[in-house]
């Protein structure tokens, strides 16, 4: 069993604090093209579903300023205007004065004008069209092929975010962020956060997650995390960690299978415990495989250790040797 490696991963993550990837060893070959399957297949998944989603352009885009709108008033004949929106997000009419349409939509605008018109005319009816879209910069950052900060026009939405970033990078994770910032209507005044969940839209075609995106909002698309497996394995190393739904038996194929030597019912997976600890949790590949016991989901940077067979002892020894450098949860073996 290679435990100067052992030693190597188990170093990195405590000099890492067990979170950062880009100290962690060098993903093998296997985990590359695994890593790349995956991406590939968000792509694919991120493609079809760009293509068949069909969505309105102004149902929800949000005015800004520099666009340019056409405003009708029927019985109204002074407020057939074209106007562009200042830089304070105003507009100026003839009988409704300065409004502020900055962060509305096209039928908010059309409301308020409405309203405004009441003590006027008896009965009239608004219609605003958004003629030139000037307002829109959107950013993708992160695990994409193309980050950038994009001029847009238009509705846009997250798959069409993403595939403006030319898709997912290949140390893509499974979840991204849509960081929306503080808009001058919003009743909370807070910058809002929202988290996608990738598998969920691009796999599972859940549609309603390819959520509108308005100017000044930015899409991060976050690396994917690590495991590591060690020991009696045919390929040791650090493996790309993409989904929540990663298990002990797909991440020891990631590693090739095991070694005839293994001691199968004597697999170790150490995870941080949230307090600065690694926890030793038990498990029985055999009982698995068999279908005895069920399949073990894994946690980012989880370490999977396959010991041989016969050298229980020494593996106790090497365990020991390590108290005072990093604290496992451990019960005797």
């Amino acid at each position: 069993m290679q435990f100067g490696i052992i030693f190597f991963i188990l170093s990195i993550c405590f000099l890492s604090g067990c979170g950062g990837a880009s100290t962690a060893a060098h993903p093998s070959s296997t985990a590359i093209q695994a890593a790349n399957r995956g991406t590939n297949k968000f792509n694919e998944a991120l493609m079809m579903s760009a293509v068949t989603q069909q969505s309105s352009i102004e149902d929800s885009y949000l005015i800004g300023p520099e666009d340019v709108l056409e405003i009708e008033a029927y019985n109204v004949e002074e407020l057939k205007k074209t106007v562009r929106v200042n830089s304070q997000g105003d507009i100026a009419l003839p009988l409704v004065g300065v409004i502020h349409v900055k962060g509305l939509t096209a039928s908010e605008v059309e409301q308020f004008i409405a309203k405004k018109l009441d003590k006027y005319v008896q009965e009239t009816a608004v219609t605003v069209f958004i003629k030139e879209y000037k307002s829109q910069r959107i950013s993708v950052i992160g695990a994409v092929n193309k980050p950038n900060v994009f001029a847009v026009t238009g509705q846009r939405y997250l798959l069409d975010m993403l595939m403006m970033a030319e898709g997912l990078a290949k140390e893509a994770g499974s979840i991204c962020y849509v960081i929306r910032p503080i808009l001058k209507h919003s009743p909370t005044e807070r910058s809002t956060t929202m988290v996608i969940d990738l598998d969920e839209l691009l796999v599972g075609g859940n549609l309603t997650l390819n959520i509108p995106v308005f100017a000044g909002d930015a899409i991060h698309v976050p690396k994917g995390g690590l495991i590591f497996v060690d020991g009696s394995v045919k390929v040791p190393g650090a493996y790309s960690f993409r989904s929540r739904t990663t298990t002990l038996v797909q991440a020891i194929s990631m590693a090739q299978g095991m070694n005839a030597d293994a001691a199968l019912s004597d697999i170790k997976i150490f995870r941080d415990n949230g307090k600065g600890e690694r926890e030793a949790i038990p498990a029985d590949y055999d009982a698995i495989r068999n279908g005895e016991q069920p399949d073990i989901l894994l946690s980012e940077n989880d370490i999977i250790i396959v010991p041989q067979s016969g050298v229980k002892n020494f593996f106790n020894g090497f365990v020991s040797t390590l108290k005072g450098f990093i604290s496992f949860g451990l019960r005797p073996l």
